[in-house]
């Protein structure tokens, strides 16, 4: 069984045991927190899709940990003009566990 929920704006497909990292959410480490902006849930081959959202269906998760990610650097450069500018970047994240859906 699976489900496509919505977390903090963004797709993710949720299946129970699988570890996803969405955008920083509020809460604190081992903290319970639950979406119910369920998209579409497939169980068996039997596909349920919303209309916006599935009613009656929740994907409960855990935060394992929040931390960054990767550094993202950006240079701009303009030709002849001497304008060089260099910016860095390291996203927010949290990492959960989907403990169940239903």
């Amino acid at each position: 069984m699976y489900a496509i929920v919505e977390i903090a704006g963004q797709q993710f497909k949720a299946e129970a045991g699988k570890k996803l990292y969405v955008h920083r959410l509020e809460g604190n480490e081992g903290d319970a927190v639950s979406f119910d902006r369920v998209l579409l849930t497939e169980a068996d081959g039997a596909v349920k899709v919303g209309t916006p959202v599935v009613a009656g269906v929740k994907v409960n998760a855990k935060i394992l940990a929040h931390l960054k990610d990767d550094k993202v650097i950006i240079y701009k450069k303009k030709r002849r003009k001497t304008y060089e500018k260099t910016q860095g970047h390291r996203q927010s994240l949290t990492q959960i566990s989907i403990e169940s859906i239903g």
